[in-house]
């Protein structure tokens, strides 16, 4: 087909390589502006940017849709259909019907489950089971579009947000080739009203480690926001990000270190215990507890938070 492809981080990327190895046309490539990142914070490419310079496809890359005058690119590419992945800009109605057969989405959740920014993340704090990738028909709603296709995911006890993205990428890059190569024989289905929930998009504030909360609740946050914007708790005015925790059975007053020899480091909770397992300091790296230890001074009884 003549495609359009819409997508910005390295979610969309997989999807966009997986289309041009299948011998799709890609027109035109929209993708966010250049955002700085990094220590300098120089203007970097998104993901997808890179991928169609890497290929020569044309690039537009407007900060928004909403004026009818930012259209003309999208028109004037005269497209079978839109593909869109991860692209985070609002497509109107208008550009929505200028495909000949419309726009289709790479939605990485089960819907009508984790609707919305963050179903990678919210799947994982939430201790679903599975999750996976929907193939669904774009409408003017926040994915409430019929599915064409949809394959689970089983969310495995150590997955992180980056270890379940990196696998729903490559599903949804398989999937939307697969759609598009069956596309007159799949059935758009629509999906059901029950069993709608929605993936709020992560927020810095949600880092703060609340101890009073069960320790598996914390556990699986911990998973979701690795790598943003990463769990935190502060100790004698510190900040320590907590990358890998496990839950494990006790009880203390919740906050309160009870063991820090070692290897060991653990944490009440407000139901159960956390062994801290993979901590950071700030200007420092991520480290295992034994080594974290050995440059950071906690004792049994110290209280975090």
């Amino acid at each position: 087909m003549d495609l359009i492809f819409a997508g910005t981080p390295e979610f969309a990327a997989q999807a966009l390589e997986a289309l041009i190895a299948a011998g799709h046309n890609i027109k035109l490539v929209l993708t966010q502006p250049d955002r700085p990142a990094g220590r300098g914070m120089q203007l970097q490419a998104s993901a997808v940017k890179q991928v169609a310079l890497k290929h020569g496809i044309p690039v537009y890359q407007p900060e928004k849709l909403r004026d009818p005058a930012t259209h003309d690119a999208i028109r004037d590419a005269n497209s079978d259909c839109m593909v869109v992945a991860a692209y985070g800009i609002i497509l109107p109605q208008a550009v929505l019907d200028m495909p000949r057969i419309g726009c289709l989405n790479i939605h990485a959740s089960l819907l009508p489950r984790w609707r919305g920014a963050a179903p990678i993340q919210r799947a994982i704090e939430a201790g679903d089971a599975e999750t996976g990738v929907t193939i669904m028909q774009m409408n003017a709603g926040l994915d409430t579009g019929a599915m064409l296709l949809k394959e689970a995911l089983t969310i495995a006890a150590d997955d992180t947000a980056v270890t379940l993205h990196d696998k729903l990428a490559a599903q949804g890059a398989r999937l939307i080739v697969d759609a598009l190569a069956r596309y007159g024989q799949l059935k758009p289905e629509p999906q059901p009203e029950a069993g709608v929930t929605y993936a709020a998009k992560i927020s810095k504030a949600e880092a703060r480690i609340d101890w009073s909360r069960p320790a598996p609740e914390i556990e699986r946050r911990i998973r979701a926001f690795d790598p943003f914007p990463g769990a935190a708790t502060e100790f004698g005015g510190v900040s320590i990000k907590v990358w890998r925790a496990d839950a494990v059975a006790g009880a203390g007053a919740p906050g309160t270190v009870l063991t820090a020899d070692g290897s060991h480091l653990t944490v009440a909770c407000g139901e159960g215990v956390l062994a801290l397992q993979n901590l950071q300091k700030p200007g420092s790296k991520r480290l295992a507890t034994r080594e974290f230890l050995q440059g950071f001074a906690l004792n049994a009884g110290d209280r975090l938070g």
